[in-house]
């Protein structure tokens, strides 16, 4: 794939290059419910390998998916635990992130060789219309360089990466001051991987 010089798109009509920039096999920058993230067709292992090059991210660190609805985990998750399905019912679409065993099939290279992987469903206009425009999951790991503070606008994306990605979604300035909440398994209950927006400390304690 020929890179183009990156831009933030302001045409008529920016989802749609978005779109058929991750359906070519691109990289876009896109607005989420907590920060920017960088987007790409899970499915496509050359452009999971250039996203981890392009963050220095290393490999033993998944990255995270974002669905619009919930029908699209049977895709990606070989089960849903009970108490993740109380949690969606509270928490969804929303900041919360669960990492569920990944089905079989499932890029290794998203799960990092974990065999699970992490899922939120987004609230967010501009992600949600891209995933359902594509149809079916996104990317949605922050836009940033691994160990850097995640950007908080289109700008900060464009200043971070430059000709690295494709094409950039201005959403404006993020909502959100803090990542979203991680959740994940820990033997035969569940822990907080990461405190983010969703408090849930009453529920879980933290992992270790």
């Amino acid at each position: 794939m020929k890179h183009s010089d990156v831009s933030i798109q302001m045409k008529d009509d920016p989802l749609r290059n978005a779109v058929e920039c991750i359906a070519r096999g691109g990289i876009a920058g896109i607005p989420t419910e907590t920060y920017y993230g960088l987007a790409v067709d899970p499915e496509n292992e050359e452009a999971l390998e250039r996203l981890f090059r392009i963050k220095m991210r290393p490999e033993s660190k998944p990255v995270l998916v974002l669905i619009s609805c919930r029908e699209q985990l049977e895709s990606l998750v070989a089960d849903i635990p009970d108490t993740y399905v109380e949690l969606m019912d509270e928490f969804w679409p929303g900041p919360l992130t669960l990492v569920f065993q990944a089905r079989a099939g499932v890029s290794s290279l998203l799960t990092a060789g974990t065999g699970t992987v992490g899922i939120r469903q987004t609230p967010h206009p501009v992600a949600r219309a891209m995933i359902e425009s594509i149809g079916k999951p996104i990317t949605a790991t922050s836009a940033n360089i691994s160990g850097q503070p995640p950007a908080s606008s289109a700008a900060d994306v464009c200043r971070m990466f430059g000709k690295e990605i494709d094409c950039i979604v201005d959403g404006g300035e993020s909502g959100e001051k803090m990542p979203s909440t991680v959740v994940r398994p820990r033997g035969d209950e569940f822990c907080i991987e990461r405190h983010g927006v969703v408090d849930l400390r009453s529920r879980f304690s933290l992992c270790y």
